[in-house]
């Protein structure tokens, strides 16, 4: 939701100069202004929705007197944000935008605005949620949940009120890459040779990025936007960050193919660069040894004469699972376990053939954009259920430290409104607020 309604604000921005504005609160030194309370409902209004609350525009106004209200406390207690961290909230805000979108052109064309005018126009925003997000943490800090509390609040919960919880699949795999040939590597080489020359000699990087990379960035060019080191795999990044200026690298080569590189701009540990991408074809021939591999290994398995976890250390070839015995983590949540409907449809495929620790036959699986073969196990599964205190401890700990918080911002509020300064413009003074103490 969070970035749906940051993108919507985007989509609203052009018409922040039709609204008629005036100033409707005054929370200390921070201002609260009509257009504020305008341009939010306008948005949640075009994502469809729906609230608890008789009058959406009053929740949204007292939403935003709170932030002021936690804004100007952060002026007192010292605390701030750097401009660094703002820049990097904008940096994120943007590359979740071009990933929604497609790419950074398309969203700079559907918006009649450049990167860096629509963080310019985000930006004042941006640092009012960083401000709010480390005031509340403050406020919250010392909260601390015991094993005995999580048990007394499950007991005292409405059974009938128990949520859902949805089932979920533990899935540990063994992956093989089909080899290359050196005659194929030798070839690509060639070509991107060729490439680099072009350009040194005067030719667009970018056309030819369009014309001949087999990478998702080919329509933009080659243009990946600025990227955290972190998210680069460490032979493209150690490159890619000693580049100058326009200059273009040698030949990289990494788990996705073979790259070179052109440098646009750097800002600190993010980085804007073009590349080109070229995967070596694999012979058929390689496909059926990878297979032939993976059929072994799961002979051996399947007879007892090895466990899962041991033939994922010494024969998987994906390095993010081998040490883990081949147990896949979900990116999501940080946990091992998946929703059925959230698995890519090839892993789901398989699973709908296998029972608890069984392993399915080889298949192919293109994901990440370089071809792998693979066997998976179905390690464990869980139906759906009502949450339980023995299965989903974590979810009801959760529910006892989000309702702990709330308590205590909810005190807070009220002992900060009876000392603030507040001001509400008289058109509001009959609004049904959460919190009386708006109102002096």
């Amino acid at each position: 939701m969070a970035i749906t309604l940051l993108l919507l604000s985007i989509l609203t921005l052009n018409a922040q100069d039709n609204v008629v504005d005036k100033i409707i609160a005054v929370v200390g030194n921070q201002e609260v202004l009509k257009s504020d309370v305008e341009e939010r409902f306008k948005q949640l209004k075009a994502n469809g929705y729906t609230s608890g609350s008789v009058d959406l525009k009053t929740e949204i106004f007292e939403d935003l007197l709170i932030q002021k209200l936690m804004i100007a406390q952060a002026a007192i207690d010292s605390i701030e944000v750097t401009e660094q961290e703002v820049e990097d909230d904008l940096d994120r805000k943007m590359q979740m935008y071009i990933q929604r979108i497609g790419s950074k052109e398309k969203l700079e064309q559907y918006f009649g605005k450049s990167i860096l005018e629509m963080k310019n126009l985000l930006r004042d925003d941006t640092r009012d949620e960083r401000i709010k997000e480390k005031m509340q943490a403050e406020i919250t800090k010392d909260i601390h949940i015991t094993p005995a509390e999580v048990r007394n609040f499950y007991s005292n919960i409405n059974k009938d009120s128990l949520p859902i919880i949805p089932g979920e699949i533990e899935i540990q795999q063994i992956v093989s890459y089909p080899k290359v040939t050196d005659d194929e590597k030798d070839r690509i080489r060639n070509r991107l040779r060729e490439f680099r020359e072009r350009v040194i000699n005067g030719d667009n990087f970018s056309t030819l990025a369009v014309l001949y990379s087999e990478g998702p960035s080919a329509p933009r060019g080659g243009e990946l936007g600025y990227t955290p080191r972190a998210d680069l795999v460490p032979e493209f990044a150690n490159v890619a960050f000693n580049l100058k200026e326009n200059k273009v690298s040698k030949i990289v080569e990494t788990e996705y193919g073979f790259h070179i590189i052109q440098l646009i701009d750097r800002k600190g540990e993010r980085i804007n660069v073009r590349h080109i991408l070229l995967k070596p074809k694999i012979e058929q021939v390689k496909r059926e040894q990878a297979i032939s591999r993976l059929d072994s290994i799961a002979d051996l398995i399947r007879n007892d004469k090895m466990k899962f976890d041991e033939a994922a250390f010494y024969f998987s070839a994906d390095k993010d699972t081998r040490n883990n015995g081949g147990l896949i983590i979900n990116p999501y949540t940080g946990s091992s376990k998946f929703q059925k409907d959230n698995l890519p449809p090839v892993i789901t495929q398989q699973l709908n053939t296998l029972k608890i620790n069984e392993i399915s036959e080889p298949f192919l699986d293109v994901a990440g954009g370089k071809d792998s073969y693979k066997i998976i196990k179905m390690k464990s599964e869980t139906k759906a259920h009502p949450a339980n205190l023995s299965d989903d401890w974590s979810i009801f700990e959760n529910m006892l430290t989000n309702k702990k918080q709330q308590d205590i911002l909810n005190k807070w509020i009220k002992e900060k409104q009876a000392r603030t300064y507040v001001h509400i413009d008289d058109s509001y003074k009959n609004s049904k607020f959460r919190y009386k103490g708006w109102l002096k």
